[in-house]
């Protein structure tokens, strides 16, 4: 398995941004994002394929959440824009080498960052 380091998570207003880096320790098929918010079980974001072609969101981000990677630098972003109060949570990177197919099985991701904070407030 990979290691994985999350960063930047952060404050933010209601209808502002934040870009989440997910950078991995080697090379990774699909990558994923989820978020688990105070009291709630972990759930799906955003996953995306090695190439970057294929994406699959969650339906509460979709038109404002974008995943992306960078293979060369092995690293994965989820670009957050107009964030709301609902997507406090902490942000977790996930990463497979099981599946190059974007998923929302938690099963099928071995490798697991430790965790960033996201913080809307209204």
């Amino acid at each position: 398995q990979v290691q994985l380091i999350e960063s930047g998570g952060g404050l933010v207003q209601a209808g502002e941004s934040l870009r989440l880096s997910c950078a991995a320790s080697g090379r990774t098929f699909t990558m994923g994002w989820f978020r688990q918010a105070l009291g709630k079980e972990r759930e799906f974001v955003a996953s995306l394929s090695w190439s970057g072609g294929s994406t699959y969101y969650t339906d509460s981000v979709k038109g404002r959440f974008t995943i992306s990677r960078d293979n060369a630098k092995n690293t994965a972003y989820l670009q957050m824009n107009s964030l709301k109060p609902e997507d406090t949570a902490v942000y977790y990177c996930a990463a497979s080498l099981l599946t190059n197919t974007p998923t929302n099985d938690e099963r099928l991701f071995g490798s697991w960052g430790q965790g960033t904070q996201v913080t809307v407030s209204s």
